[in-house]
């Protein structure tokens, strides 16, 4: 996916790896004999980079993807179900568990894509539905068994669901749990574009370098207004809205953008 000369760093175990390379940072899930399920440990890992990833200003956008050609996510680790999940009150200490990792993730400023290859299931498709852009492959498929297992998709998931979907598919893909493929997902909004397997990697690169030579302030302020403006108006932090907006037009690379602009010339943006 990045060039061979980048580096990768484990995580739980060998089980979440992180790369970075000329500002772009890559996640891996990595359990392809399980078709990259997530497990706890995996949570804990994933939250492990984010932070690194969030604190390293070399790293303008990041990308997900799965090890392997056969899944991006294929849902939760359900090998831990039956020890860690067979009743309300242990899915509570699960979601406690996990729930660190996940809310490093919905609280990551930063861009970021996930490269779907393969299956694309339950818990998986929730953590693709939560990056900002969603690119697969054709041979994708996607799916929310969660009625097949009797289990209550989480309710942030359900939104995001409906945001990206509406309503009326939304309920097709949950009361089914039937799989699309990548061509209906992309016709219903599921994903925002599909790619042949061979381009899959070009496309996803050319998107995240294209994001990580744009302005930072200004790619940060973009995702801080999307995230408040689909929030219920009741709970928006336009405050926050005003106070980024204020910061990019106080910014050196304002001036940059200005100065490049006429100069005809590509800007140098700093992130200052």
């Amino acid at each position: 996916m990045l060039p061979d000369h980048a580096e990768t760093t484990a995580f739980a175990g060998g089980k979440m790896l992180a790369a970075k390379d000329d500002g772009v940072g890559l996640i891996t899930f990595n359990q392809p004999e399980k078709r990259n399920a997530m497990s706890m440990e995996m949570w804990n890992g994933f939250g492990e980079i984010l932070d690194e990833f969030s604190e390293d200003s070399s790293v303008s956008v990041v990308i997900l993807t799965g090890a392997g050609n056969k899944a991006f996510v294929s849902g939760a680790d359900i090998s831990q179900f039956e020890k860690n999940r067979n009743s309300a009150d242990a899915q509570a200490e699960y979601d406690r568990a996990t729930g660190v990792g996940r809310q490093k993730f919905h609280d990551f400023k930063k861009p970021v894509i996930a490269r779907i290859r393969g299956f694309c299931m339950g818990g998986g498709l929730a953590i693709a539905m939560a990056a900002d852009l969603r690119i697969a492959s054709a041979d994708s498929e996607f799916a929310i068994p969660a009625a097949r297992l009797s289990i209550a998709y989480a309710p942030d998931a359900v939104k995001r669901l409906i945001d990206l979907v509406g309503p009326a598919h939304a309920r097709m893909i949950l009361y089914t749990a039937k799989r699309i493929d990548a061509a209906e997902a992309q016709r219903i909004g599921l994903i925002n574009k599909m790619t042949s397997e061979e381009a899959l990697n070009d496309v996803v690169l050319d998107i995240a370098r294209t994001i990580a030579d744009n302005a930072p302030l200004s790619i940060a302020a973009s995702k801080l207004t999307i995230n408040e403006m689909v929030k219920d108006e009741s709970r928006r932090d336009m405050d926050a809205v005003k106070r980024i907006g204020e910061i990019c037009f106080n910014s050196a690379d304002y001036k940059e953008g200005r100065t490049a602009f006429m100069e005809k010339r590509p800007p140098r943006f700093t992130g200052r």
